[in-house]
């Protein structure tokens, strides 16, 4: 099987909404996906039920995918948050077993989409790699490569993926997949040849899509991934400050 694919566009999931003033940032700046985060104790951009509802009902309309960013793993709780929600992808970015995948798929309807991070750490460790076949086997659509760091954070991290540490994951790999972990506009060249494989589809980010004034989505900093990353044309990083959030 070829690992290189004619270029197309490439998805770009801005994550962590918590406004309707991201969701209109996002939508201006040519996002494809929102992420929502719901289920995710003491995480900076946790909604409540009626919060995720609202932004899912704003960002349908701005043209954006509302996707359930969650650590819950009771697959009764989260069929009904999508129902109740309206959400189009659930992504469960936690350590939900094959068997949460299984029961969920088979409680939601086909066009709701299964995402499953798969979290790889500095090593280039995959905790889940003896798993990638009973989660594509259970219902998995979609794979999103993202950051266990050392201290065990996993989730909006910050943290960068060492492009060099995926290569003995992608081939592992049967469904499409999402890359994440600290990805910035310039970063794009280092994971040319992740770009390259045929299960890339697009990637997922929160810190460098934000004003660093505010800590809210931006629309330059969005617009500046989306050039970067679906053109390949470089484009420097702004400054980085450290953000109280």
């Amino acid at each position: 099987m070829s690992t290189t694919r004619p270029l197309s566009r490439t998805l770009l999931k801005v994550c962590g909404a918590t406004g309707p003033r991201d969701i209109e940032a996002a939508a201006a700046a040519g996002a494809d996906c929102v992420g929502l985060w719901h289920g995710v104790p003491g995480g900076p951009s946790e909604l409540d039920a009626d919060g995720l509802a609202a932004l899912v009902a704003a960002a349908r309309p701005a043209g954006l995918l509302p996707v359930l960013v969650t650590f819950l793993a009771d697959p009764g709780v989260l069929a009904e948050i999508v129902r109740r929600t309206g959400v189009a992808w659930v992504q469960l970015h936690a350590y939900q077993p094959p068997a949460v995948v299984r029961a969920l798929r088979e409680a939601l309807p086909a066009e709701v989409g299964l995402v499953k991070v798969l979290h790889v750490d500095e090593a280039g460790g995959c905790v889940e790699r003896p798993l990638i076949g009973a989660y594509e086997r259970a219902g998995t659509d979609l794979f999103l490569l993202d950051t266990a760091t050392g201290d065990g954070r996993i989730g909006s991290t910050g943290a960068a993926l060492d492009p060099a540490r995926l290569t003995s994951l992608l081939p592992r790999l049967g469904r499409p997949f999402l890359l994440a972990g600290g990805l910035t506009p310039a970063s794009r060249r280092a994971y040319e040849d992740v770009v390259r494989h045929s299960g890339f589809r697009g990637i997922d980010v929160d810190t460098a899509a934000r004003d660093l004034a505010s800590g809210r989505f931006g629309v330059p900093e969005i617009a500046a991934l989306a050039r970067a990353w679906r053109t390949g044309s470089p484009v420097p990083d702004p400054p980085r400050l450290e953000l109280s959030r």
